[in-house]
C-alpha cells in the first residue's frame, strides 16, 4: 500500500503541491527518499525514525520508500519532517489513510517527537486555503497560518503524538489566533531556506517589495 499526505515546494514566494509517497515493503532494511531532495531532506528519515520511537511508534525492519513527487521538482529544507512521518504512520495504520486528505502538512521534527518553528507557513497556509485544504503545522507557527484566513482548518500540535491524539479525536488542538512574528521566530536555517527560494524565483520575477506600515 502506498500512503499520501499532501505538502508544498517553493518556487519563489509560490508554494507548489508536493504528493509525499510512503511504501513499505519486504526486502532489506532501509529508508530511501527519492524526488531531488536536498541534504536537509535526505536527512529527515534519521528525525523521523526517532521522533516515531519517542512517539511510540516504530517502523517495521522493511525497505521504506520515500517518494517526494514531481521528481523533478527541487525539494529543500526540513519541513518535508512531518508529511513523511504522517505518511509512514497512515502506510503502518497508526491513523486512517483518509484522515489526512484535507490538510497540507509541513514541520521539522525533533528527536523527541516535538515539533520545531518552520519557515514559508504563512504561503502554505495561503496555497492551501486557495484548495479548499486545511494546513497542518507545529504550534509555534500556527499564528502565522491563522493570517491566511479565519475559515481554514489549521490544526498546530506541540508533538507529533499531540497530532496522533487530535486526528484519533482524544485531545483536539485548538485553532491558533493570528499573531505577529516575533524576531526569535526567525533561525538561521530559515534564512538559508528563504534565501534559496528567492534565488529560484529571480530569474523568474523581480524580488517582492516589502512595505512598512
Amino acid at each position: 500500500m502506498v500512503a499520501r499526505v499532501q505538502t508544498v515546494a517553493f518556487q519563489g514566494i509560490e508554494a507548489v503541491p508536493v504528493d509525499v509517497q510512503a511504501q513499505i515493503a519486504p526486502g532489506l532494511a532501509a529508508f530511501v527518499i527519492v524526488g531531488l531532495p536536498d541534504k536537509a531532506v535526505k536527512e529527515s528519515g534519521e528525525r523521523v525514525r526517532a521522533a516515531l520511537v519517542a512517539s511510540g511508534l516504530g517502523l517495521p525492519p522493511k525497505r521504506v520508500t520515500i517518494n517526494l513527487a514531481p521528481a523533478d521538482l527541487p525539494k529543500e529544507c526540513s519541513y518535508y519532517d512531518l508529511p513523511i512521518a504522517l505518511a509512514l504512520m497512515a502506510a503502518i495504520g497508526a491513523f486512517p489513510a483518509d484522515a489526512l486528505d484535507g490538510y497540507v502538512a509541513l514541520g521539522e521534527l525533533g528527536l523527541d517527537g516535538r515539533l520545531a518553528p518552520t519557515s514559508g507557513v504563512l504561503p502554505a497556509a495561503m496555497a492551501a486555503h486557495g484548495r479548499d485544504l486545511g494546513i497542518i503545522c507545529p504550534a509555534p507557527s500556527g499564528p502565522e497560518a491563522a493570517w491566511a484566513g479565519d475559515d481554514i482548518d489549521i490544526v498546530a500540535p506541540e508533538s507529533l503524538l499531540a497530532l496522533v491524539n487530535h486526528l484519533g479525536g482524544y485531545q483536539l488542538c485548538s485553532r491558533p489566533l493570528p499573531k505577529r512574528p516575533t524576531a526569535q521566530w526567525a533561525s538561521p536555517i530559515s534564512a538559508k531556506c528563504a534565501a534559496r527560494r528567492w534565488r529560484a524565483g529571480r530569474s523568474r520575477s523581480p524580488p517582492p517589495v516589502a512595505t512598512i506600515c
